[in-house]
């Protein structure tokens, strides 16, 4: 894997080589080479920081939980490439170096000459709720998104599907009617996650919804139904092994508001899921407010409850700025707050087990970012 996308890699440096050459005036290249070499558009990003956390409750000689910790530490580097092989044919590769993941390659076509329709097959973010549609560069928090997108939409924390992204393999048709004010998105997948097999004999149907009753205003509405198939024990959920197939439907409700002359922003939603037999609710708001031409303040709230029969409930709380020096290129600081968190603990056959605790979690996150485009 690693040769084969050192090699592609390399190959598409030759392209912008190329295309860098003929824009300068080189010597005459083959119509081939110069077609292609302008039809590859590369993008990437890279997101670094810090982070203190200090965790309430815990003994200063626990063995198992660090009650105070920091470190300095790469999140994401994301290559990204895309292809335009028509004005309605397009193709698109991601590529994370940080985890050395694959996360994302689909080819999409537009049907109708206009937006009303088009399809994507191939591996991508599926379009249940609003922030798994955003990219990292986009969204506020440092630690990217809420809690209940997160653990709902197979971003990390559910343990049941792994770690997936938010991603999935499967086909997906969209569109946007009546000059933009509406769209939609519905969509087969396998419901396992990236990079491997469904693993059982059931698709998962996502459905999106938007309106846009003005170009600042978006009505969302998102679903999906499915079985899972777990690929390890939650630490929420204490009645589904691995290997078990289980019903895995979810569906989120909220809107968007984005100023057209300013940074101003509002986004907040409610979600919830059912995982078998247990419930998973929760809300969030988060906000930006410009107080200068570069600098912003940051603020969300976050209630999440991983398991409403159990009272796994989580309240979480963002302050910070944000000061963009170029274009899509930051520098965040931020004060995280979290009612609840995960610690190790051991059992009694001597093995460690992830146990829900409500105890104070605190942390401080600086974080700076930079984007080809």
């Amino acid at each position: 894997m690693g040769f084969k996308f050192t090699l592609i890699l390399t190959m598409l440096l030759c392209l912008v080589g190329v295309g860098s050459m003929k824009a300068q005036g080189g010597d005459k290249l083959p119509d081939w080479a110069v077609d292609l070499a302008k039809r590859v558009q590369i993008d990437g990003y890279a997101q670094a920081g810090f982070t203190y956390q200090h965790t309430g409750g815990l003994a200063d000689d626990d063995k198992l939980n660090k009650k105070d910790y920091n470190t300095f530490e790469m999140k994401r580097v994301f290559l990204v490439v895309g292809a335009p092989i028509t004005d309605r044919w397009f193709a698109m590769f991601m590529h994370d170096f940080n985890g050395g993941v694959v996360h994302e390659y689909w080819t999409s076509y537009r049907f109708t000459n206009n937006k009303a329709f088009s399809a994507r097959i191939g591996q991508f973010k599926h379009a249940y709720t609003i922030e798994n549609n955003m990219s990292p560069t986009e969204l506020e928090a440092i630690d990217v998104c809420s809690e209940g997108v997160t653990y709902l939409a197979g971003c990390g924390s559910d343990r049941l599907m792994g770690t997936q992204y938010g991603r999935d393999l499967g086909l997906e048709l969209s569109g946007e009617t009546n000059d933009g004010k509406f769209a939609y998105k519905a969509a087969v997948m396998n419901g396992q996650g990236i990079n491997k097999k469904d693993g059982n004999s059931e698709k998962d149907f996502i459905g999106h919804l938007e309106f846009r009753p003005t170009k600042e205003l978006n009505i969302v509405a998102t679903g999906q139904i499915g079985r899972g198939h777990a690929v390890d024990r939650s630490s929420y959920i204490s009645n589904i092994a691995p290997g078990e197939d289980y019903k895995r439907n979810r569906w989120s409700a909220g809107l968007t508001y984005k100023s057209q002359t300013s940074r101003l922003s509002l986004r907040t939603e409610y979600l919830e899921g059912r995982d078998k037999d247990v419930t998973s609710r929760g809300v969030y708001a988060t906000g930006v407010l410009p107080v200068a031409p570069k600098l912003d303040l940051v603020g969300s709230y976050d209630f999440f409850n991983y398991n409403v029969k159990e009272h796994m409930d989580q309240h979480k709380a963002i302050f910070g700025l944000q000061y963009w020096f170029y274009k899509r290129c930051r520098i965040q600081l931020q004060y995280v707050y979290k009612s609840a968190s995960l610690q190790d603990q051991m059992m009694p056959s001597g093995n460690v087990s992830k146990v829900f605790t409500h105890n104070a979690n605190h942390a401080i996150m600086c974080q700076m970012q930079v984007r080809i485009k």
